[in-house]
């Protein structure tokens, strides 16, 4: 229907063709001109539209993050870790105030970072492993989880980066792992007394390593995370350090007996490929 006023007084609604009816000869035709212009340029504005993403509030958060823990079940495919990432990354960019996201992916990237070949890769998934714990840790300072994953990755990169920024890093994660001991020494089997001995172990000794120290941590460790194979695994290297081979064999053989975690199945079969690298050492 066109609405068509003739006079100031009265307003008639009328059919379309009565309307045109009512026009002189040279309206009808601009007026037809004007409609086939309009109906073409809607049509142009339909066809090149974009579709829309949808919105990141109408995402199911939870369902991305089931989806990305299904993928990280299976992460001794390195394919799969890099999918738990890339839809954990999603569910973050969905919801940037859910803590147990940004822990997760801080969680994950670690994971990717110390199994990608590629050199840039790793320093990647680190650097955005760093981002989100430091997000997490914003969000819960005083939840354990976002610490570590922060300090995991902050040593990562470190490791990656060579042991001069490695030095230069060393304050932030002991600062992370210590915080980690005060909220819940327990948390990932004790993983934060295996954070502190590792620094011990790795960096030299002119830079600040103590070989004794890192027994010393990863025995506390051990006294809170027994099931910790790699815990373990890198006890038994201190003692291997240190001299004391009939403990370090103990360890390793420890690690051949365990009977695995399937939520910690890879994880399990890098410490006993470990141990039976060290046994062949000890002879």
């Amino acid at each position: 229907m066109i609405y068509f006023m003739p006079s100031p007084r009265t307003l008639f609604v009328l059919d379309g063709r009565e309307a045109m009816k009512l026009l002189p000869p040279f309206c009808r035709k601009a007026f037809l001109l004007t409609l086939v212009t309009c109906a073409c340029l809607a049509a142009s504005c339909s066809r090149g539209q974009v579709k829309q993403e949808v919105p990141a509030d109408q995402v199911n958060v939870q369902e991305l993050v089931a989806q990305a823990d299904k993928y990280y079940a299976s992460r001794d495919s390195i394919e799969n870790a890099r999918e738990a990432v890339a839809v954990m990354r999603r569910a973050r960019m969905s919801d940037y105030s859910n803590y147990e996201v940004a822990w997760k992916l801080s969680s994950y990237d670690y994971y990717l970072g110390e199994h990608e070949s590629d050199e840039k890769a790793k320093l990647d998934a680190f650097r955005e492993g760093i981002a989100a714990g430091e997000a997490a840790v914003k969000l819960a300072p005083d939840r354990a989880e976002g610490h570590f994953w922060l300090g995991a990755n902050l040593g990562g990169r470190a490791k990656v980066q060579g042991p001069l920024y490695a030095l230069s890093s060393v304050p932030d994660i002991r600062r992370e792992m210590e915080t980690v001991i005060k909220l819940d020494e327990s948390y990932e089997e004790g993983s934060a007394y295996l954070a502190l001995g590792e620094i011990d172990l790795d960096l030299p000794e002119v830079m600040g390593g103590d070989r004794k120290r890192a027994v010393e941590e990863l025995e506390k460790g051990l006294r809170v995370g027994g099931d910790n194979a790699l815990l373990r695994l890198r006890l038994a290297e201190a003692y291997y350090e240190v001299k004391r081979p009939a403990d370090a064999r103990t360890q390793a053989e420890t690690i051949l007996k365990m009977k695995p975690d399937p939520e910690y199945q890879a994880e399990q079969d890098e410490a006993a490929e470990g141990a039976r690298q060290l046994l062949k050492k000890l002879g």
